[in-house]
């Protein structure tokens, strides 16, 4: 074993042997050394929290992919070169952007776990049956989970099962068809979903920060969603609904999904802790001097108090604030209570959650898929229900799928603005019915960018392939299996 090797193993052993309480702590080193490092159920539970906390790290990446190509943030002067060409889908393969090693890392972590798991049974009496098929059902569901980020993304990406089993090993994998890749995650996360708990972990931030039965089936319905399987988004969000455990925050508590965090209505959300040196990305990308992000002008039309809307609850104080005249900001991830002026301070700056899943989510997920099977009358109930809570006069609609889909969209960007949903979701109304509503996603993001550049982004956007990010430079040159994206192919 080389003097690296044995140096990344002494770091483990002494990272699983000195971490204090805190469950995310325990973090494996880059390079896994198998003969010496799996021997205990600590060293499983040092790799699973491993592949928490790599996904963790990618926060202001998640919002970024799930933000910036859609209408609802503006960069700001701070705004990274790269950063502003993905928003005006001025993308080239040497964008940091299209790098998607840090998803592979997160996959990476769960292959390891799945394979080299089960074999510490044979050495550690102490690692029983239950603890075993947990923490493969928690990176089966952060497996999947990366997964369903890399189609979104990027659409067809390599589909890999296995680990590296050393840092010089050559993978050169090729992609697989996104849509029959995500059909593969379904049987299991299904199978997961059998030894996944639904509240036996010791404290509030594992139950809202670690896989459970409900935060598998926020992902199933999630990716159905994407597939158009209406029927399965409606059964994953009834078996959620049937969960007593959740609940949407009542009116006056909202803003309490963000401040101080896994509240009732919370289901999966990647934790942050500053006092640990756990900190989020989402305080400086948003806060008022970083000058990087900003709500759009649609977005202060649609909060904003000054333009006649009715969001008292989730508008202006809570999801953006007012500084002063023409100077706004996003709030979620900096406030410390719901009125656009009490900043977190100290080390609660950089502790904001960022929430992926939570109940509103999916029943809005219900609520597009009953809609879309014409069962109106039961879409609409959740849509006023949201609104309700939201201090919204109900809506009355037109019994016609397309009335709806732009309903909830609208009701989509309202409940979970700046949360990573934008983009995802016009690009789910765009794909829908073999793109029969290609003009009307065009529309909604040309009508973010100066009159200028609207024709030049909707020319771009006329090809669904261009929907999608390049894979990078550094991936096609070192993967001689790689196909580069057909809209970059130049």
């Amino acid at each position: 074993m080389t003097h690296k090797a044995k140096l990344l193993t002494l770091i483990v052993v002494l990272s699983v042997t000195t971490a204090c309480d805190e469950w995310l702590d325990l973090i494996p080193p880059q390079g896994l050394i198998r003969e010496e490092f799996w021997q205990t159920k600590e060293d499983a539970h040092a790799v699973v929290m491993g592949a928490y906390e790599i996904f963790t790290q990618m926060d202001d990446r998640l919002f970024k992919y799930g933000e910036l190509r859609a209408d609802m943030v503006v960069g700001d002067i701070n705004q990274s070169l790269d950063d502003q060409k993905v928003a005006e889908s001025n993308i080239y393969p040497d964008n940091w952007l299209c790098n998607w090693s840090q998803f592979y890392e997160v996959i990476n972590y769960c292959n390891e776990v799945i394979k080299n798991a089960p074999l510490v049974q044979d050495r550690d009496d102490t690692f029983t049956d239950y603890l075993l098929q947990s923490y493969l059902s928690e990176v089966c569901f952060l497996r999947s989970l990366a997964y369903f980020y890399l189609v979104r993304v990027y659409r067809d990406v390599p589909y890999v099962t296995e680990p590296t089993e050393t840092d010089d090993t050559d993978v050169y994998p090729a992609k697989m068809d996104g849509e029959e890749l995500l059909r593969l995650l379904i049987p299991e996360l299904e199978e997961a979903r059998k030894y996944a708990t639904t509240d036996g972990y010791q404290t509030l931030d594992e139950i809202k920060g670690r896989a459970t039965k409900v935060a598998i089936d926020a992902l199933m319905a999630d990716i159905s969603l994407w597939l158009f399987e209406y029927g399965d988004v409606i059964t994953y969000a009834e078996r959620i609904e049937s969960s007593v455990e959740y609940s949407l925050m009542p009116p006056g508590r909202w803003f309490e999904i963000f401040y101080p965090g896994n509240s009732l209505e919370g289901i999966f959300e990647f934790q942050f802790n500053d006092q640990f040196n756990q900190s989020n990305g989402l305080y400086g990308l948003t806060r008022r001097y970083g000058y990087n992000y900003d709500p759009s002008q649609k977005a202060i039309e649609m909060f904003g108090l000054e333009f006649g809307n009715n969001e008292q609850k989730r508008g202006e104080k809570s999801s953006i604030a007012k500084f002063g005249d023409d100077d706004w900001g996003i709030w979620k991830y900096v406030g410390r209570s719901a009125d656009g002026v009490t900043e977190r301070t100290g080390t609660e700056q950089n502790s904001c959650n960022w929430v992926v899943y939570r109940l509103a989510d999916v029943l809005l997920m219900k609520a597009e898929a009953l809609s879309q099977l014409s069962r109106f009358t039961e879409a609409l109930e959740i849509i006023n229900d949201i609104r309700d809570r939201a201090g919204l006069s109900d809506l009355s609609l037109p019994d016609a799928p397309v009335a709806y889909e732009d309903a909830i969209l609208q009701e989509r960007a309202l409940e979970l603005a700046f949360e990573g949903k934008r983009w995802y979701d016009l690009v789910r109304m765009g794909r829908r019915n073999d793109y029969s509503r290609k003009n009307k996603l065009i529309e909604i993001i040309v009508s973010n960018v100066p009159s200028t550049q609207k024709r030049i982004l909707a020319t771009k956007l006329t090809n669904p392939q261009g929907w999608y990010m390049p894979i990078a430079e550094s991936e096609i040159e070192r993967n001689p299996n790689l196909i580069q994206n057909p809209y970059y192919i130049f």
